[in-house]
């Protein structure tokens, strides 16, 4: 095979061949001229064949590729068929054995029960899995191809080619396949043993095939009320049972229609889930709405699925979502809008269009809509530039400049309002006060802490900012005391469970996240707001660094008038994962709202080498590690030896040394989800090494996770009807239970809320061992282990560093190398958000 790579363009030549392009292959680029990396792209190709090639993350490429033999992979392209050939489709008809080129496999049939998936990747479906083929000596062979829905313990029919991997010998290649149901009573009870169908596990399966034998299957589907004709099946459990193979039937039907458009199998049955029977209609004729009710579908997956069915390149629907989408894009990077020229010229590369239909759809977008009630798909206005440059117009989507509007107008409302409900304060005797506030908590108060307490109670609005050390909390815990004091009802809270319960010990009051607070309902609607506000007299929020422009705006609406609101959180830190930069833009230049930094360091907190290096790194200095014994440094220049020796660290040093318990005490924080020293590698390393699998323990596999009880987890998504209130992004846990047969497992959340989990919501969780340090924001761990390394080159940035070692309470390691430290430590983050509330309240 020849092979010529010439400005993005694959050109694959083979000597003979047939056979079809597989539509998407995640390919090594250090193996990229490997003949069998071609091969997985296409198959024997007759004459030249040109392949799309694009850049694609590849998180999930080490550890299971069969091409990344050496070692971790950082850089992948995905390698697509060009539309003049047809793509694998899901049960596509093949050709008979006879229509076979010369020299060329030939087609065969392979019927097995899938024992296991060794690796599935959701977003294409190339699978590597093993299967039984009822021939005995317990052997199983291994299968790979798209098999896209396909389940273990299902019974398959498949058709592909036989072929031979130089590593991992004999295979068969998947082109097609079917489902087919078991014949026979062993059959039946080993697929419903399976765990396949919700509430049959290998003991009622037995006792199932025994009662009805080779009816087993016909009784559940035509009358399952019979179930209960078998000893331990009650009402509730029969009709669980018939309501499971109910919907995994209607899935699979809908997912036949869904696999021709190369829907992966949790999208699709996210897709059912949403719409049930509509779900064909709406992928047939509304493509688009999937990027905004689906989660997990954005415009890219919506695009793909829009074009297979027959949307033009330049329908005005995929241009307008398209724009909608960069916009999207955008606020997922932390911005409230974009610059109209910016947006115009990232949806054109985007979507490959002519400018000028960019700029008729966005100003259609922007036009009032025709009926009443509705709005516009985009908000125009001109602002000021980022970091107060020209006036830009700003395109915003329509909930983040409702957002900014109302908060700016909620502040300016809190701060100029003649309602005071704490007046004791007006006219305090402080020296009286702050006396009775020292014997009270047996510390003197210094100047700047004074002053940041009389601004709490006094004013109506206030920001209180330091770094660490500087006494934020003793000052926190000051203000709550006082107010407590003249009877104040004193309201705390904080943007994570963690910090919400750091919050509490510190001032021994209850403390809430700012979610259960305001008691967020489905669709991000409050309990509390303007019309219902909160039964307070001091708000205090603590972590404020953390708060978007939405949840911020939602908070500020709640706050009745006539109270104080403390917002308490170091600027200095990564700002918030969502879009907005709230407490920097309190802070700007001009702003309305009175402030009060702390910045001396107390002697106590001068000895911990862990708040003398945050100092060091926030004024751009290298930490010291000589003589700190509590700040340690691991030199290791090689990226994926750091990566080996960050889990070694995290799993076996610390705790044989310090006696930390190395799930609940030990976090890995990363600059980056991917590579070989990136939160994804690392979860399943620290996996391995904290919570390994046991036979005698059942695990669910997921995508290309194992889940297993004890490990530690973190929620990725808000999701309002889980648990009591919610459980949201970045909420942390541990898997307490795992039942195969109900197909649920449960976790203990940094709540202490049990919240069940079925296994089709599994994609809502991630391994927690390692986080990226965006995600740590807010918490705080005994001891933090951070790799540093020059894989992460471009993340790294000296608020990120930073914001990493704030998190330990007595401990921080790097791992990695000088130079990247160094990267670090000189790099501030280039330039601000693109935010207007700044702008909003000093022009008030």
């Amino acid at each position: 095979m020849n092979i010529l790579v010439s400005e993005g363009v694959l050109d694959a030549r083979a000597r003979s061949g047939g056979g079809q392009f597989a539509p998407y292959v995640l390919a090594p680029v250090a193996e990229l001229l490997a003949t069998e990396l071609v091969s997985n792209a296409v198959r024997h190709t007759r004459g030249p064949a040109a392949l799309r090639v694009r850049w694609s993350p590849c998180a999930d490429v080490w550890g299971w590729h069969p091409l990344a033999r050496h070692g971790h992979v950082d850089n992948c392209l995905e390698i697509a068929a060009p539309r003049a050939v047809t793509p694998h489709r899901y049960r596509r008809t093949m050709p008979n054995q006879s229509d076979a080129a010369p020299g060329e496999r030939r087609l065969a049939t392979l019927e097995g029960v899938l024992e296991r998936i060794t690796y599935a990747n959701e977003e294409n479906g190339y699978t590597v899995a093993r299967v039984d083929t009822g021939r005995g000596a317990g052997d199983l062979l291994t299968v790979v191809g798209a098999l896209l829905g396909a389940q273990a313990g299902e019974s398959l029919r498949m058709e592909g080619r036989w072929g031979s991997h130089p590593q991992y010998g004999k295979q068969f290649h998947v082109e097609n396949y079917t489902t087919v149901l078991p014949a026979t009573v062993q059959g039946i009870r080993r697929y419903l043993g399976s765990g396949l169908v919700k509430g049959i596990g290998p003991v009622f399966a037995d006792r199932i095939t025994q009662h009805f034998g080779v009816d087993t299957l016909t009784i559940i589907e035509e009358e399952p009320k019979r179930l209960i004709e078998v000893p331990g099946l009650g009402p509730k459990r029969t009709r669980k049972i018939a309501d499971a193979w109910e919907e995994q039937k209607a899935i699979k039907e809908v997912m036949l229609f869904l696999q021709t458009v190369e829907v992966s199998t949790s999208i699709a049955v996210r897709i059912y889930k949403k719409y049930g029977d509509a779900s064909i209609s709406v992928v047939k004729n509304q493509p688009y709405r999937l990027a905004a009710d689906v989660w997990g579908i954005g415009f890219l997956t919506a695009d793909k699925i829009a074009q297979s069915v027959g949307i033009p390149h330049d329908s005005p629907d995929r241009v307008k979502a398209g724009l909608q989408y960069a916009l999207s894009q955008a606020t997922d990077q932390g911005h409230c809008y974009l610059p109209e020229e910016k947006l115009i010229a990232d949806a054109v590369k985007l979507l490959q269009v002519d400018t000028g239909l960019v700029i008729e759809c966005l100003g259609e977008l922007a036009a009032e809509p025709e009926e009443d009630g509705e709005d516009p798909g985009v908000v125009r206005e001109k602002v000021p530039g980022p970091e107060g440059g020209d006036p830009v117009t700003a395109v915003y989507l329509v909930p983040f400049h409702r957002a900014e509007l109302a908060l700016s107008a909620q502040l300016l409302r809190l701060l100029r309002t003649g309602e005071d409900r704490m007046p004791g304060f007006g006219d305090v005797a402080w020296d009286k006060a702050l006396g009775w506030l020292k014997h009270r908590t047996g510390a003197d108060l210094a100047p700047e802490q004074e002053a940041a307490v009389k601004l709490a109670l006094t004013e109506k609005v206030a920001v209180l900012t330091g770094g660490p050390g500087c006494g934020k909390s003793f000052t926190v815990r000051s203000i709550v005391e006082l107010a407590r004091a003249k009877k104040a009802k004193v309201v705390l809270a904080a943007p994570t469970g963690r910090a919400a319960k750091r919050l509490a010990e510190l001032t021994g009051a209850e403390a809430s996240t700012v979610h259960r607070l305001l008691e967020l309902k489905p669709g991000g609607d409050a309990a509390y707001d303007r019309d219902r506000p909160l039964d307070a007299d001091l708000v205090v929020v603590d972590e404020a660094s953390m708060l978007d422009l939405l949840l911020a705006n939602k908070l500020v609406k709640a706050v009745p008038p006539g109270a104080h609101l403390l917002f308490v959180g170091d600027v200095d830190q990564l700002p918030s994962v969502g879009a907005g930069e709230v407490l920097r833009d309190l802070l700007a230049p001009g702003s309305p709202v009175p402030a009060v930094r702390l910045t001396r360091v107390f002697r106590q907190a001068q000895q911990s080498g862990v708040v003398t290096n945050a100092h060091r790194i926030n004024a751009g200095q290298h930490p010291l590690t000589d003589g700190m014994k509590d700040f340690f440094l691991f030199v290791e220049d090689d990226t994926e030896e750091a990566g080996r020796l960050t889990v070694d660290v995290a799993a076996r040093r610390i705790p044989a040394r310090f006696g930390l318990d190395p799930r609940r005490d030990v976090q890995v924080l990363a600059p980056m989800h991917r590579g070989p020293a990136g939160a994804g590698a690392l979860n399943g390393l620290l996996q391995q090494a904290v919570t390994p699998g046991r036979p005698d323990v059942p695990e669910k596999r997921f995508g290309g996770r194992v889940f297993r009880v004890g490990d530690k987890v973190t929620q990725i998504r808000n999701n309002y009807d889980k648990g009591e209130n919610g459980v949201f992004n970045g909420t942390v846990g541990v898997v307490t239970s795992l039942d195969p047969v109900d197909q649920r497992l449960t976790v203990l959340t940094d709540e202490d809320e049990e919240v069940p989990y079925e296994f089709d919501e599994l994609d809502e969780l991630a391994h927690a061992y390692a986080v990226t340090i965006h995600r740590s924001q807010g918490s705080e761990y005994p001891a933090v282990v951070i790799p540093v390394t020059t894989g992460a080159w471009m993340m790294l940035q000296r608020n990120l560093l930073y914001t990493a070692v704030t998190r330990a309470k007595k401990l921080v390691v790097l791992v990695g190398s000088r130079k990247a430290i160094g990267q670090a430590v000189r790099t501030v983050s280039a330039g601000r958000r693109c935010t207007a509330l700044d702008f909003r309240l000093a022009g008030s």
